[in-house]
C-alpha cells in the first residue's frame, strides 16, 4: 500500500489533534460544505469528489465523525480492479436509502454493493450481532460477517481469512467498533477493544494486496482541544493505526 496520508475536515475536530502533523499528511478542507452532515445531497457529493479528484483510494484516508462515513464510497468508486471491502464498524451502514440521490452514513456500503461493478464482496468486522440480523437476506451472498460477538476467537478469525481474503482489499475502520472506554465516539459504540482492533487490522495490513485504508470515527469538536479527554483519546488512537500503516 502507498503510504501517502490524507486528512479530510469537515467538523474541524482535527484542528485540535495533532496526530498527522509531521508526517507530511495532505489536508483536505471541507468544512464550508453544506447539505453533507450525516445526509449528503447530490451537490455536497459534487463538491466533495471535486475536492477529491487527484486523491488515490491507495494510501490512508481520515474522514472525520461517523457523519462522514459514507466518503468511504467515494474511494472505493475509483478502485479499478476487484477488490473486497473490509469495513470494521458497530452498524452495517446497510440501511435502505431515506431518500433518492441523498447518499447517508447509514447506507453507504448497500449502496457500494448495489453500484460498484468491482465490488467481489463487503466483510463487516465486529459489527453488532443484532444489526447484522437486519440484513436483507438478498445480500448474503455478498455482504458476510465477522460480528463483534467472534473478536475474541483468535482461531475463527483466521479461518474467516483464510475463506474470504482471495482478492485484494479496501479496509474501511469507524471507531465506532471501539468500546467507549477505548476510543469515544459521536455514536452509539460496540465492545471491541484496542489491542482486537489492532491484531485484526495487521493481518490485513500485511496482506500483499492492500490497497488502502479510511478511518473514521471522531469525537464530537471540543473547544478545550487536548484538554477534552475524549479528543485526547481520539487523538492517541488515531496515531496508533497511524504508526501501523506506516510501519507495517
Amino acid at each position: 500500500m502507498q503510504k501517502k496520508i490524507v486528512v479530510i475536515n469537515f467538523s474541524n475536530i482535527y484542528k485540535e489533534e495533532t496526530f498527522y502533523k509531521n508526517v507530511g499528511a495532505e489536508w483536505i478542507d471541507c468544512s464550508d460544505i453544506s447539505g453533507a452532515d450525516c445526509f449528503c445531497d447530490s451537490e455536497a457529493a459534487r463538491e466533495i469528489r471535486r475536492r477529491l479528484r487527484g486523491v488515490s483510494p491507495h494510501g490512508l484516508h481520515f474522514i472525520d465523525s461517523g457523519n462522514y462515513h459514507y466518503v468511504s464510497r467515494f474511494f472505493t468508486d475509483k478502485i479499478d480492479e476487484r477488490f473486497v471491502l473490509v469495513v470494521f464498524d458497530h452498524h452495517p451502514d446497510m440501511q435502505p436509502p431515506l431518500f433518492e440521490q441523498i447518499l447517508t452514513c447509514g447506507d453507504w456500503v448497500k449502496s457500494v454493493v448495489d453500484t460498484n461493478r468491482n465490488l467481489e464482496k463487503v466483510v463487516l468486522v465486529g459489527t453488532s450481532d443484532k444489526l447484522i440480523a437486519d440484513i436483507p437476506e438478498q445480500y448474503a451472498d455478498r455482504v458476510v460477517c465477522f460480528p463483534e460477538s467472534q473478536l475474541h476467537d483468535r482461531q475463527a478469525w483466521q479461518t474467516f481469512y483464510d475463506l474470504h481474503f482471495k482478492h485484494p482489499v479496501y479496509v474501511s475502520i469507524d471507531k465506532d467498533v471501539l468500546s467507549p472506554t477505548d476510543d469515544p465516539t459521536n455514536w452509539d459504540q460496540g465492545a471491541a477493544t484496542l489491542p482486537e482492533l489492532k491484531r485484526l487490522l495487521l493481518t490485513l495490513l500485511r496482506h500483499n494486496r492492500l490497497i488502502g485504508v479510511d478511518v473514521c470515527g471522531e469525537c464530537n469538536y471540543s473547544i478545550r482541544g487536548l484538554l477534552d479527554p475524549a479528543v485526547r483519546m481520539n487523538d492517541r488512537v488515531n496515531a496508533e493505526l497511524l504508526t501501523m500503516a506506516n510501519n507495517t
